[in-house]
């Protein structure tokens, strides 16, 4: 193997796993979603072990945004309500990141 190819091979494989790291780097790099949802549904949005549902999926993608707010706000199945907990423009950043990682 050419060190030219041997390069194209490395910097192939440095772009795919940079794409994969992309899926919500916003959702990442948000203090709130690591504070208060990242215990629970992962520090990258894909879900856990213990049954949180991933953020990144079809359902959620599909989902409107009043749905989220409303999950967010009043909570659902074992995740607690935030209303009250977190800012109306904390609420809305986290849906234009949850909405926004879906899109990729």
């Amino acid at each position: 193997m050419k060190i030219t190819d041997f390069f194209i091979l490395v910097c192939l494989a440095w772009a795919m796993a940079a794409a994969a790291d992309e899926t919500q780097p916003a959702l990442a790099s948000n203090p709130v979603y690591q504070k208060r949802c990242a215990k629970c549904h992962g520090k990258t949005a894909k879900g856990r072990h213990m049954g949180s549902p991933a953020l990144i999926s079809n359902k959620v993608s599909d989902a409107s945004v009043n749905d989220l707010r409303s999950i967010i706000n009043n909570g659902k199945g074992r995740m607690p309500k935030f209303s009250g907990k977190l800012t109306p423009g904390e609420i809305d950043r986290l849906i234009m990141q949850i909405k926004a990682a879906n899109q990729k």
